[in-house]
């Protein structure tokens, strides 16, 4: 089993920055292919990045290429989405996922794919 907790949300105006974590434990973070997610309110969760088991690999849905930025410190048993240029329509409660995997260079873009969520952290972006 593998517990994840994010932090780092909060109430930022457009244009601001913000990091947001997510730690693992339970199992250390090698063999474990990870992602992001967002929900905004009225409508379905939805991937922002993902990152595969050695980092090697991401995707960023379209609305957030050159803005956000997944990484993960595998040592930390951490991952990390930098968000730049924030928009208010990046408002929404962003959650960290994980999966085990075999691969290292795979990632996973649908949310039924992982099998580990953390409980959420809101994101508010004023205009």
């Amino acid at each position: 089993q593998v517990q994840l907790v994010e932090s780092g949300g909060g109430l930022v105006q457009a244009g601001a920055s913000l990091r947001l974590s997510c730690v693992a434990s339970g199992r250390t973070l090698g063999a474990i292919a990870t992602g992001w997610f967002r929900q905004a309110p009225g409508k379905e969760r939805e991937i922002v990045a993902a990152t595969s088991w050695s980092g090697t690999n991401t995707y960023y849905t379209g609305s957030v290429k050159g803005r956000f930025t997944i990484s993960r410190d595998n040592a930390k048993n951490t991952m990390y989405l930098q968000m730049n240029s924030l928009k208010p329509e990046d408002t929404a409660v962003y959650y960290c996922a994980a999966r085990d995997t075999a691969s290292s260079t795979t990632l996973f873009s649908l949310a039924p794919m992982y099998n580990y969520w953390g409980q959420g952290t809101q994101v508010t972006v004023s205009s």
